[in-house]
This record gives structure tokens, sequence and C-alpha cells, in this order.
């Protein structure tokens, strides 16, 4: 056994440095640092290593160390340097930039991106406490890098270049729980088994065990990592993600940490799932808040309340033009959408999920659960004004049942004073800065109408499953209606899906014991609970799928996973008056705005499109914590033959075997049966 080990160990090293296929298998065991050839004067130099842009060292930044190590890639150069929309070049005319199409194939057959290195990590799952707001949570759920003594929140910050291969070796070192890690916005192309969600592509992982996340980092800009064990991410298992590569637009720092903002309680997930309530609620950035702000009342001592999370910046010289900041914001919330703004400063948006668009100007940016701008900000404030507000603005009409000020009347109107945006180097005083005017908090996503990626798409007018539209595609929609109450259902059932295959509302339910991933075989019959819609088309095929809302619980924050998405329309017509033909459908098909995560206008409709070249099985849910658990949420199984080829058994798969290995352990371990589990196990 020791023999093939190292065998295996040493084929491992072998193909990292003679290749980098995106879908090839590691052995989880083998966690020693893959080494790099040395150099010398008298052989070719390696390829580039060198800062991503913004990495002052001055600066102090968490970032400002980091490197990215592209020596495979010999002949080519840094061009990020001179010009943030280059990244690597050389001088037979190839070029990785921001109008390179990563969701594009290369003459090889793989991806299109660069040939990075290896990023390892090695992250804990542990239960813990946290002192976020003034108030102690003690039933926290944390990750902790086992090389630093004691877990945090937000979770460690995994950083990556673009083209690099991550693994994330994931231990669960909870008493009684089990857990899966989703890597969010994550492509994973060919790769299923990486997405990290139990029930559909693993079991989760009991007490004890562990499971290696290997993929490679196919795009590039913010995310984040959370638990996809129902609602547990909840409690604290949360951390960001960055993967540095091109911009649209130019800045000069980027040392800050990514931005996450959130809301928070201070009782378990499980418990407010159960109960429906939630204890003294609060929104934290950074894992920083005030829990006396957001409530209204004095709850603590005002000295018990920590520090606002601050943003520190620097004015240039006089009659220099001013510092760009790059800053990377994600909204990590379990059921709390956001209009985030900074008192008196624009915003200059050049990202949103891990798209590059054209640059536009703002003063406010509305952000959904799941969703992430890369902005820049210019610190061009006049001399003598140093403090200025970061808001969070909850959308009166976008909660639903959120844990928001709207569910209680004593909340003060400087509930969404956040965080601090300072220039200078001593402590902030308090801010005394007003909220930009005329700031829109309606609940609708940002204005898809200003909204271009630099890498257009051109939707054809015909999707694979619809063969009857023309043009318009007026015909034969492929639908999925949310609702509400449905019929019948586990104990949390609130909400229920209807697609093109079911007659009632049907909540979604899955058994975390039997994976979608090892149950790929054609022979399969899917659960009416399970719910599968099959899309069995080419790698070159697009799909449509409308999705209504008729529920009456607030708009749904709709992500896919395995996937970036075209928005075609979004609308407010209700979709009864879409079905009778009341209301025609008006696609955008040239250079559709793209998310993983949209907003579905409470009443309304979406329409969506992406391509069918990515095989496996693949999550797509409300983002509301609640809602996913309550059953809004369903299963496309993309190209079941191809993902079947791929992934035949633990006999010709190490992703098999893996997933087997997980489950044997979780079946040993899991205390119940899946008769009594309450919510969908998502």
């Amino acid at each position: 056994m020791h023999i093939i080990d190292s065998l295996w160990a040493f084929l491992t090293y072998f193909l990292s440095l003679t290749t980098f296929s995106p879908t090839r298998d590691f052995e989880p065991t083998e966690q020693v640092p893959l080494g790099f050839p040395s150099y010398s004067h008298t052989t070719v130099p390696p390829g580039p290593i060198f800062k991503p842009p913004g990495g002052l060292p001055d600066d102090g930044g968490d970032g400002s160390e980091f490197i990215c190590d592209y020596s495979r890639m010999i002949g080519f150069r840094d061009c990020s340097s001179a010009n943030h929309s280059c990244w690597l070049t050389n001088d037979k005319g190839i070029t990785f930039d921001i109008g390179t199409d990563y969701d594009g194939l290369n003459s090889n057959g793989d991806i299109n991106m660069p040939n990075g290195t290896i990023r390892r990590y090695n992250l804990e799952v542990t239960d813990g406490s946290w002192f976020a707001d003034g108030v102690d949570f003690t039933q926290a759920r944390l990750f902790r890098d086992t090389s630093k003594p004691a877990a945090q929140y937000p979770g460690p910050w995994i950083q990556a270049c673009w083209g690099d291969l991550i693994q994330i070796n994931v231990t669960n070192k909870m008493t009684d729980n089990g857990t899966s890690i989703h890597w969010h916005g994550i492509r994973q192309w060919f790769n299923m088994q990486a997405d990290g969600v139990n029930g559909v592509t693993q079991c989760p992982m009991a007490p004890g065990d562990w499971f290696l996340y290997s993929f490679n980092a196919t795009q590039y800009g913010s995310s984040w990592y959370h638990s996809h064990y129902t609602i547990q991410y909840a409690d604290g298992l949360i951390g960001p993600i960055t993967i540095h590569g091109p911009s649209s637009d130019d800045y000069d720092i980027a040392p800050e940490q990514p931005i996450l903002i959130t809301d928070w309680i201070h009782n378990s997930a499980f418990e407010y799932l159960r109960d429906d309530t939630a204890n003294n609620a609060s929104i934290l950035l950074n894992g920083v808040g005030n829990v006396n702000s957001f409530a209204g009342i004095e709850i603590v001592s005002p000295s018990d309340i920590p520090a606002p999370y601050t943003v520190n910046v620097k004015r240039n010289a006089p009659g220099s033009k001013p510092y760009r900041y790059l800053l990377r914001l994600i909204n990590t919330s379990f059921e709390t959408t956001f209009v985030l703004s900074i008192d008196n400063h624009n915003m200059t948006v050049v990202e949103m999920d891990f798209v590059p668009i054209q640059p536009y100007n703002t003063t406010d940016i509305f952000i959904g659960i799941g969703q992430r701008f890369d902005v820049i900000v210019a610190a061009n404030a006049p001399e003598g004004q140093d403090d200025f507000w970061i808001r969070a603005i909850i959308p009166e009409d976008c909660t639903g049942d959120s844990v928001s000020p709207n569910r209680t009347s004593t909340y003060k109107p400087s509930y969404d004073e956040i965080g601090i945006f300072y220039y200078g180097t001593a402590d902030p005083k308090t801010p005394t800065s007003e909220a930009w005017p005329l700031i829109d908090s309606s609940c609708t996503d940002e204005d898809y109408d200003k909204i271009f990626p630099v890498v257009e798409w051109m939707v054809p007018a015909q999707p694979a499953n619809d063969p009857h539209c023309q043009s318009n595609c007026e015909g034969e929609r492929e639908n999925i209606t949310t609702g509400d109450n449905p019929p019948d259902g586990y104990p949390l059932a609130f909400f229920g899906l209807d697609t093109v295959n079911l007659s009632k509302w049907t909540p979604f339910r899955i058994d975390y014991s039997q994976p979608a991933f090892l149950n790929l075989n054609l022979s399969r019959n899917w659960t009416d609970n399970e719910l599968v819609v099959p899309e069995d088309y080419t790698a070159q095929d697009w799909v449509y799928l409308t999705i209504c809302d008729v529920s009456s619980a607030g708009p749904h924050p709709l992500h896919l996973h395995g996937h970036d998405f075209a928005i075609l329309q979004v609308s407010n017509a209700p979709c009864p008056a879409l079905d009778a033909g009341d209301v025609p459908l008006s696609l955008r098909l040239q250079n559709p705005a793209r998310r993983d995560v949209v907003l579905v206008p409470n009443g309304g409709f979406v329409v969506i499109a992406f391509k069918t070249d990515n095989p496996g099985n693949w999550l797509m849910h409300c983002h509301i914590a609640k809602h996913a658990a309550s059953g809004l949420g369903l299963q496309i199984l993309e190209r079941r033959e191809d993902a079947l080829k791929r992934w035949p058994d633990a006999n010709t798969s190490h992703a098999v075997s893996e997933a087997e290995r997980v489950c044997k352990n979780w079946r040993a371990w899991w205390p119940g049966s899946f008769e009594i589990q309450d919510d969908s196990g998502v």
C-alpha cells in the first residue's frame, strides 16, 4: 500500500509539472506542497512571478505580500502593472486579459486560462463563540486555518490567481453536526464532485471526517465560501475568496480584505429555523457590528460595543490624482438584502459575480444575498473631512420574513451606519457625514440596462429546450414557478416548485445519505421531492428557464450552481399574465448581463439562459437560507450520460470512491433516518 501511495504521489508531482488539466482528480492524502524546478543563469528562465496590482507593501494590507506564480508559463511576462486590463502576454501574440473568454475552450479543448500554481489550504470547522456586536454568540460554528491558533469570523481569506489549482482540505471538528462546504460561484467545470452540496454532490462530512476540495480558478474576481448543510452557515461558517486577475478599470491600491456584509443573530440558526425567533438581530461588516444600533434599544452598555469596521485610505499629494481603491463587496447574509453606499464617495463598478463589466458609476449598490461587486472608490475627500459612514440600507419591500428592522418598531434611523471609510492613521472619530440623497432603496437588482459584460455573449433566439420557439420565444417555454404552502411535505415545507414535469406544488427535499453524484446511473428513477430537471443537450446548446413567483414571501434571490447565466428579461408583470400571453417577452439576446444570482421580483418573473456545457447535477435554490431549507430549490441534471461517463464507478473514478468513503462514514454516524429530517437538506 505504501508503494502505491508513493507512486501516486510521484505521478501527481510529475503531472503538476507537465500539465494542468482542470478535470483531473487528486489523491486526498497527498498534502505535501509540490515543488518547482530550480533555474540558473544557464537555463531557460521561469515564467513570471509577481504581486497582483494594488498590493503595495507600505500599506500593510493583508494581501500585499501575496504572489502570483506562473513559473510554468515560460516566455510569458506580467503586463498587469502597466495596464490592469492585461494580465499575461508573450512575444507570440498570446495574451490573457480582460477580453479573454474564460468560458471558452483553447485549442486543446481545455478551459481558456493561464497555467498557474497550486494553492493549498487546510481548514477546520469547529464549535465556538464569537463576540461580534456587544453580545457573545456562544453557539457559533467557525472556520480555523490549521496554521493559526484560533478560529475566526469571517473565515480565512482564500486567495489564488487566475488559472491556479486550489486544494482545500476541510476537517469537521464539530461534535454534533455534519457539514459540506460550497465554493460559491466557482464554475466547477467537469468537476461536480467539488461543488460541496450535501445530498447532491456528496454526503455531509461526519464529525471527525474530512474532504479535499480541488478545483481550478477558471474565473477571477470576488466570491465566498460557506457551509451548504441546511441553514448552518448562518452560525458563522462563511469566508471570502479572491481570485486575482485583470480589471476593466485601473486602480492604485487593493490592500484590504474583501468586505463581507451579513445579518447576525444570537441563537442557533437551527433554532431560528424551527421557532422563527431571532435573538437580538444586527448587521456585521467583516465580523463587527453594533447590536444597540440595529435594535434601537440599549441591549448592552455602549462601552461593550466593538469599534466599527474601518476601511483605511489615504490622500495623495496635493495636485496629484487621488488614490483609487479597489473594494470587494460580498453579501453573505442568510436572509437580508442591502443597498450599500459610502457617504460623499461615488463607486465605479467593474465586476459582479465573477463577470467583468464595462465600468459604470453609482452612489449606491443593490447587493442581494450571494451577490458580489468589485468597485473602485477614489479617495478624493477634501482636507479636513476624514470620517465617512459606510451604510447598508435594508429595502423595506425586500424583506419578506427577513431578520430586519421592519420586524420591530423600535429600530433607530442610524441602524444603517455599519462601518467607517477613514482618512488617517489614528482611531477614527464617529462620522458626522450625511447619506447620499435619493438613494434608490427599492427591492430590485442593479439596473441591467446599464450592465454590459466585457466578453459579449450572443444568446440564440431558439433554445434547445423549446424546439417550437421562434424569434421571441413565446412558444412552449420551460417554466419554474415558486409558490408557498405546498399541500404535502415535511414539517418545514413552506415552499414548493411547479415545473413542466409536475402537476402540484412540490417542496425540494434530498436524502443526505444518497447524493445524486452517486446515483447518476441511467436506470435511476428520481422522486418528485428530489425535483430533478433533466437538460440532456450538447455542449453547444442553450436552454431557457422562465422563473415565475406566485408566493407571498417577497422576492427570491435565485442562485444556480455550475454556471454563469445570461439574464434575458426581468419583469414585475404577473406570471399569469405572461402565461396567458397578455405580457409579451422582450428578451435581450445581444450581450445580456450575466450573474449567478438573480432576484426574482415578488409576483414577477425572470428569464435566464445558459449553455449546457458542464455535465453534472447542479443545484438551483433561493439563497434566503430559510426558504431553501423550506423547499425552494431543485436540481438541474445536465447531460447525464456524459456525467456518467466522467464518473462511472469507484473502480475507475477516484472522485466516486472518495464520495463513497465520506458517505460510508456519514451513514455510520447519522443518528436518525431520512424520514425524520425536518428540512430540505440544503
